[in-house]
């Protein structure tokens, strides 16, 4: 269970002056945490003022792409990261070996498809390039999503680890294109649809719910996490992290700015 602000606070006051002043969380230790650039960044800076209020410190370290914040972490360059859903979580676990475990949910960035070509998927052309993103676990539920408007067919049983060979059908002969999702939003008008998550939608002026051709539903397992190495699964500093999301201002912000795009889960 995650402890709420006020119970940490109270925690805080048994503990002797000198002894705060060194706490993980003070100005004088304050945790490295990593996130990528955009929706995620701009949320935790919402969560870093919150907490800043009750004397907890973070140093926020953005990244560019989705592999990086983990090899940090597991590297000892930052001590938390906010970035991934449990399936991409899982996923590099099982490639990497990390030793990491979730301490808290953040917010939910819906998955879209978008053109700027076409007015809806079934006005696809025969041969129609479609970007997806490349990783492992976004990869697939780009493809799911496809699957649920009906451009492809997956083979039966196949979940967020799909990949291409599993197109079981594909009526109009689509060519998928994996690149790396941060440049996808670039590239939307140079395809003739492109899978972009909330992420890195929202910062291109793009919002899943208003413009995206198909989205994500809210019960969306894709809910971002907060995530630590298995040393500090229980460090009063992690979760004290995780429960500023928690928070009404910050739940607040994240209605107020992003039109939907992105739901609060914390």
């Amino acid at each position: 269970m995650l402890l709420t602000r006020r119970g940490f606070t109270a925690a805080a006051l048994l503990l002797p002056a000198a002894a705060r002043a060194q706490e993980f969380g003070s100005a004088a230790r304050p945790p490295r945490v990593g996130v990528t650039s955009g929706v995620h960044a701009q949320v935790l800076e919402k969560v870093r003022d919150v907490l800043a209020r009750d004397g907890f410190t973070m140093r926020i370290i953005e990244f560019g792409d989705f592999i990086q914040p983990n090899a940090a972490l597991a590297a000892g360059e930052i001590d938390v990261n906010t970035y991934q859903h449990l399936p991409f979580l899982e996923a590099q676990k099982a490639q990497r070996g990390y030793d990491f475990v979730p301490v808290g949910r953040t917010v939910l960035t819906l998955l879209a498809i978008f053109s700027r070509r076409h007015r809806s998927l079934d006005a696809l052309p025969q041969g129609a390039r479609i970007a997806i993103p490349n990783d492992p676990t976004n990869g697939g539920r780009a493809l799911l999503l496809l699957a649920r408007a009906g451009v492809i067919t997956l083979r039966p049983g196949v979940d967020y680890r799909a990949t291409v060979a599993d197109i079981a059908e594909n009526p109009k002969r689509v060519r998928i294109l994996e690149l790396e999702a941060a440049q996808i939003a670039r590239s939307v008008a140079d395809v003739d649809a492109a899978a972009i998550t909330g992420n890195y939608a929202v910062p291109a002026g793009l919002n899943p719910l208003r413009d995206g051709l198909i989205a994500e539903g809210a019960d969306s397992v894709y809910s971002v996490l907060v995530v630590v190495r298995r040393a500090d699964a229980e460090a009063p500093w992690a979760r004290r992290l995780a429960a500023g999301y928690a928070h009404p201002e910050v739940k607040a912000f994240v209605e107020q700015s992003f039109g939907g795009a992105v739901i609060p889960t914390a």
